[in-house]
């Protein structure tokens, strides 16, 4: 009979062969669980792709739409005064829409701070995991 049971010894191991046992399951599990990662990376890389693909064939399809909705505005205008002036209209018009983007654009790049995110995630870093042992 080679099972233990309350009250016997268990077979003792040195401490080499614990600590090399923890280090070998440890490091198996880092592995595993780094292959976990690239995998859910491959998921949504792919996913991410689509999906943006999916977007510039929409902003293709919106920049078409805008284009014919201002043709049929510069067609429309033209029935009461004359081509020129309606296609000016039509130009002016969209001149104010960029300007105003633009201006919206820029107040947003202005707003960005940094990557607030990566800095709390990196201030989670215990002292002792950080290289050198610094503990700045």
């Amino acid at each position: 009979m080679t099972d233990t049971g309350p009250g016997q010894d268990a077979p003792k191991q040195s401490l080499g062969d614990l600590i090399g046992e923890v280090t070998r399951d440890f490091s198996t599990l880092m592995r595993q669980e780094l292959e976990l990662a690239k995998a859910e990376l491959r998921e949504s890389a792919k996913r991410g792709g689509k999906g943006a693909g999916m977007f510039g064939g929409a902003g293709v399809a919106g920049h078409f739409v805008l284009l014919f909705l201002s043709i049929a505005l510069w067609a429309g205008l033209s029935e009461v005064m004359a081509e020129g002036w309606a296609a000016l209209i039509v130009a002016v018009l969209w001149g104010i829409i960029a300007g105003v983007l633009a201006v919206m654009g820029r107040k947003e790049f202005k707003q960005i701070r940094g990557m607030p995110q990566t800095v709390q995630t990196a201030k989670k870093i215990p002292d002792t995991l950080k290289p050198n042992g610094d503990n700045s």
